[in-house]
């Protein structure tokens, strides 16, 4: 079982970033149990979406922007949406870059102590700059299953040491309900389970590692552990964030903080550990999701050792590293960033759905009806998520 763990671990370690850790913290610390129903959704729409990405891989061994630029056949519009592909994923990933390298920051800020930003952000990006420069596809792997373990484990046991009401936790679950003012925090925790850019990566990654359609079965076994243990591990920070009395939470280390009476001393380094790897972890899925877009645009064919491939992905760490050593705050990145991925996550979803059902592409592979309504749902939630975060982004 263990020979066989692959890309999906990868979109796990994608998703639970920094902004997932503190969107999850929030949550859980102004609504209790009341949002885990959200997480969930979030999670059977990524493993719907990621499954069908996966299965694009195997079947074409192409990513998914090489399948969508020769299935369009008008010249205009593929020009067109290769092009919004491609500003919104490579400006999106390196303004998320510098917030995946703070988050990372901040939790060596928790395990050693002192506030040197600087030092230890440039310490995550020769980390993140080293295992993509001098590793290859098994060391990358190896890297993340390690790091995806500790995180995990971190914040599962923070979880279980609160002793959670079992019952209340179910009725979050599997009642839904939107408390007053917590659209937002739903609207967040959707937004960052369910990234768009992990489609590209995943379609990418799945055909280095399997190359025959006989796989396909161990293709799909991957992708819905690992989202959904990621998905597990969102809802621990859910529920460890609940045991905070007050609401005054403002960032994951003020989760340390309130679990001081539980954890003692020991509270900031179990949450230093998980947002180290969650922050390490999305610090270098992020350029490396980058490289496999705009490899799959221009057509370079290249692999992870090809110049140019190298060049996409060191430029999204410099970018993203720029931002903390001289101090500059991306805000407005961040902004267009955010609109970008709110217009992409509903286009991209779109033309996954489509290409998964030509027959041309996957034959006799296509979508099943049970699967395509999924994918409708989906794309109608991706569409009113996306809206609200555009509005949302212009204070709406």
């Amino acid at each position: 079982m263990f020979k066989k763990i692959g890309p999906g671990v990868l979109v796990a370690a994608a998703f639970i970033g920094p902004g997932t850790v503190t969107a999850c913290t929030l949550a859980g610390a102004s609504f209790g149990y009341a949002l885990l129903w959200a997480m969930l959704l979030s999670v059977i729409a990524t493993i719907v979406l990621q499954e069908m990405a996966a299965r694009l891989g195997v079947i074409t061994q192409r990513g998914l922007a090489d399948v969508i630029k020769s299935e369009l056949q008008i010249t205009w519009v593929k020009y067109l949406v290769l092009g919004v592909i491609l500003s919104a994923i490579v400006i999106g990933n390196a303004a998320y870059e510098g917030g995946n390298i703070g988050g990372a920051t901040l939790g060596l800020e928790a395990i050693f102590g002192g506030e040197n930003t600087k030092l230890y952000a440039l310490i995550i990006g020769t980390i993140a700059f080293a295992l993509l420069y001098f590793g290859n596809y098994k060391t990358l792997e190896k890297a993340f299953v390690s790091l995806v373990i500790i995180m995990s484990l971190s914040f599962l046991l923070t979880a279980i040491i609160t002793k959670p009401d079992i019952v209340a936790i179910a009725k979050g679950l599997f009642v839904p309900s939107i408390p007053e003012n917590s659209i937002l925090s739903i609207i967040a925790l959707v937004g960052t389970t369910v990234v768009p850019y992990n489609l590209f990566l995943h379609a990418s990654l799945v055909s280095e590692k399997w190359k025959s359609k006989s796989d396909l079965k161990s293709a799909r076994r991957d992708t819905i552990i690992a989202i959904a243990l990621g998905g597990i591990v969102s809802m621990a920070i859910m529920i460890a964030a609940t045991s905070i009395s007050n609401n005054t939470i403002s960032s994951v280390m003020d989760l340390a903080k309130g679990l001081e009476p539980l954890f003692g001393a020991t509270a900031k380094y179990f949450m230093g550990v998980g947002l180290f790897a969650a922050g390490i972890t999305s610090a270098i899925t992020a350029p490396l999701a980058a490289a496999y877009v705009v490899n799959s645009i221009f057509g370079w064919k290249a692999g992870l050792d090809d110049k140019r491939f190298k060049a996409v992905w060191m430029s999204i760490i410099v970018i993203g590293l720029s931002f903390l050593i001289f101090g500059l705050k991306p805000i407005e990145i961040i902004k267009f960033a955010q609109i970008a991925n709110g217009i992409l996550l509903p286009v991209i979803a779109i033309f996954l759905l489509w290409v998964v059902n030509r027959k041309q592409v996957l034959g006799t592979y296509r979508n099943t009806l049970f699967q395509n309504i999924l994918g409708v749902l989906i794309v109608v939630l991706t569409i009113i998520l996306g809206i609200k975060s555009i509005l949302k982004v212009f204070g709406y």
